[in-house]
């Protein structure tokens, strides 16, 4: 039997259609009666939007460690404030982001040790998605999609393929949570593949 999956994440490469894919998860998920928390990091509590505003808009550098602290910091809140509550009211929880961002763009991006990475995050991360749809793209295509850069979305090129890299290896770990899907396929044939593998694993849609 499909286990009763309650909390699905978004991840993927600058310009990858994850905002996209995850809002139309949602909005389908809602259409077949259930209750669906959309949510995305960072940013998705009102410390996270200060956060935001420092991580992706702000002049002023940081180091590596410091950038991978700011956004334990807003996933801390976003855990505490979002996800447990809507979970413990026996919703669903969909979100652009997760921790395996700061793997991807920290670890493997930044060259942070991703056992330290991962031992900050353990005290986080009191829920933790049970599926995660990772929008595979070459970095150039996904960067040539974006009207605007923030200061992550500016790093080189040689940054960005170590990036989906580390996706890929994230993914490799663990392919029994990962589902890899080609973001260079049409947006609708994404959507349909996403609805049929939400379908496939979950079995109440309703939340009962």
């Amino acid at each position: 039997m499909a286990e009763p999956l309650r909390f699905v994440s978004f991840e993927g490469p600058e310009g990858s259609g994850k905002s996209t894919q995850a809002g139309r998860l949602a909005a389908w998920m809602r259409g077949q009666g259930a209750t669906v928390t959309l949510t995305h990091e960072p940013g998705g509590t009102e410390l996270g939007r200060e956060v935001r505003r420092w991580l992706l808009h702000h002049d002023a550098s940081m180091s590596a460690e410091a950038e991978f602290l700011l956004y334990s910091a807003d996933r801390a809140e976003h855990v505490r404030t979002v996800l447990e509550p809507a979970l413990a009211a026996g919703g669903f929880v969909v979100s652009d982001r997760f921790v395996d961002s700061s793997y991807a763009y920290q670890g493997y991006g930044r060259g942070l040790d991703l056992d330290w990475l991962r031992a900050v995050s353990e005290g986080i991360l009191r829920v933790r998605p049970s599926l995660t749809f990772l929008l595979d793209l070459p970095p150039e295509e996904g960067l040539a999609r974006l009207r605007g850069r923030d200061r992550l979305e500016g790093e080189s090129l040689a940054f960005h393929r170590r990036v989906r890299e580390g996706y890929l290896a994230l993914a490799a770990a663990e392919p029994q949570r990962f589902v890899v899907l080609d973001a260079r396929r049409p947006a609708g044939e994404l959507e349909a593949c996403i609805r049929k593998e939400v379908s496939d694993r979950w079995t109440d849609l309703s939340g009962s």
